[in-house]
């Protein structure tokens, strides 16, 4: 977030974990549900949701835990006995450009939805890619 100050506009706030800019654990659950309400209602989002199995309950928190880590806040992911490397977790998908690509327009649409300011989200962009990226396995 660009701050200001009485001179004028001051560099973004990278210093600050993007776990806090997106307001800690509330905001993002809110993220989280977002994402999965977008990826289970839009269309151009069917390729990802048809992965999923009909509880997206288990997915989301597991969603949630890894990005709360990730983000610089809790490291509930890694703390789970059930958890798997990004890759192995994605193995049995066909994952290639179009899914990844399904995948952060729902994340993108999720951060502006639910409020997250535009430096965040420009700061989260190109991470969000290297990790859908990552995972392609096609």
């Amino acid at each position: 977030m660009t701050t200001v100050s009485e001179s004028g506009p001051t560099a973004p706030d990278v210093e600050t974990p993007p776990y806090m800019r997106i307001g800690g654990a509330e905001g993002l659950h809110r993220i989280v549900d977002r994402f999965y309400e977008i990826m289970d209602s839009d269309p151009a989002a069917a390729g990802i949701r048809a992965m999923h199995g009909a509880d997206l309950g288990p997915i989301r928190e597991k969603l949630f835990d890894f990005l709360s880590g990730w983000l610089g806040g809790p490291p509930l992911y890694f703390q789970r006995p059930d958890r798997k490397c990004l890759h192995s977790a994605h193995a049995p998908y066909a994952i290639g450009e179009a899914e990844r690509d399904q995948w952060l327009a729902c994340m993108y649409q999720a951060l502006e939805d639910t409020g997250v300011d535009e430096d965040t989200r420009k700061l989260l962009e190109k991470p969000f890619f290297m990790v859908a990226d990552f995972v392609r396995n096609r």
